[in-house]
């Protein structure tokens, strides 16, 4: 018989000595309540930097284009009110909102693609390495980082019809009957004998933006081609192939999602442009797209709810095209 008192009750290990059983992990649910604080406590200033520049503002134009709400009665507005549908009515049946949808399109499309294919041709041609092609490649960021104000500056000035570089190589050397008035022409462009919904002053800024542009592409590709293994090539050299079959059957394949995720990004980004345009043609010419259209319901008429609805049908369209990326292009990259 024991005559000790009551002890703790043991357990026995693999190996058959008696152990204690571990101590309640109070000390660690304190810890971890602790950590959970600290961590509320990082994350709330950048919980409130975004809640107040990005969710509120979208809430409150959201509020604003359902609301009859102009300039003059813009205090008076809050974000519950007297919602209608009157605006998108007045929006989408108003006369040019259709002309200027078709521009938009056709600028964000034209000028994404004119600005993926640069970039595709400078990253080809910049692959084989040379001397002094780092400087290259450096020089071909300037039209990217460049301020937008000077770079339409010095568009303007050599497109200028009196006094443009352009215009006087194109009658002295290329044979123009007259200068041609690329940012204020009106006039459609004829391709193959058919007249576009492109003007010229249209062209010229789709050219503009491609421009600006490709080196955002370059960079992009151009780092997608250095990871593609040489082997690839190798083989296929040694198979025959030529230089265009190459390209075809292995680096396009490798550089498909890279253009992909591209084309989107570049396409959102362009449609949502407005510095350009409005600095070069100031929306004449055929070059109204809607989010000048927006600016000028908003400073020319002072119709904010107007412009808000107008926003609105941007960022409509603009969820359509992502959600369409996702479904159709989304998981075949997951999948590659």
């Amino acid at each position: 018989m024991s005559l000790a008192g009551p002890t703790a009750p043991m357990l026995v290990t693999k190996e058959g000595d008696p152990t204690t059983p571990p101590p309640p992990r109070h000390g660690g649910s304190a810890r971890a309540r602790e950590d959970r604080r600290v961590g509320y406590l990082l994350i709330t200033p950048t919980v409130v930097i975004v809640f107040t520049m990005v969710v509120l503002p979208i809430v409150w134009t959201i509020s604003l284009g359902f609301q009859q709400v102009r300039l003059l009665n813009l205090r008076q507005a809050g974000f519950i009110g007297d919602y209608s549908l009157e605006n998108f009515k007045n929006v989408l049946g108003s006369s040019g909102f259709v002309d200027a949808l078709i521009t938009t399109l056709v600028y964000s499309i034209g000028g994404t693609a004119c600005a993926i294919g640069l970039g595709l041709m400078a990253a080809l041609a910049l692959r084989t390495p040379f001397r002094g092609r780092g400087l290259v490649r450096a020089c071909m960021l300037i039209p990217y980082v460049a301020p937008v104000v000077a770079a339409t500056f010095v568009w303007t000035t050599m497109l200028n019809p009196q006094f443009g570089i352009v215009n006087y190589y194109g009658t002295t050397l290329l044979g123009w009957d007259e200068p041609i008035a690329f940012l204020s022409s009106s006039e459609p462009v004829s391709i193959f004998g058919f007249d576009t919904h492109v003007t010229t002053a249209l062209a010229s800024v789709i050219l503009f933006e491609a421009w600006r542009s490709f080196p955002f592409a370059f960079l992009f590709l151009t780092a997608r081609m250095e990871a593609i293994p040489g082997t690839y090539e190798e083989a296929a050299l040694l198979d025959g192939a030529t230089v265009t079959q190459r390209f075809r059957y292995i680096i396009l394949p490798q550089l498909a999602p890279t253009i992909a995720v591209l084309s989107v990004l570049r396409f959102i980004w362009t449609f949502n442009n407005f510095d350009d345009i409005y600095l070069l043609t100031g929306g004449g010419a055929g070059t109204e797209v809607v989010s000048v259209r927006v600016f000028r319901y908003l400073t020319a008429r002072g119709d904010i709810g107007a412009a808000a609805a107008q926003a609105l049908v941007l960022a409509a369209i603009l969820a359509i095209v992502v959600t369409a990326y996702l479904k159709f292009f989304g998981r075949r990259e997951e999948q590659a």
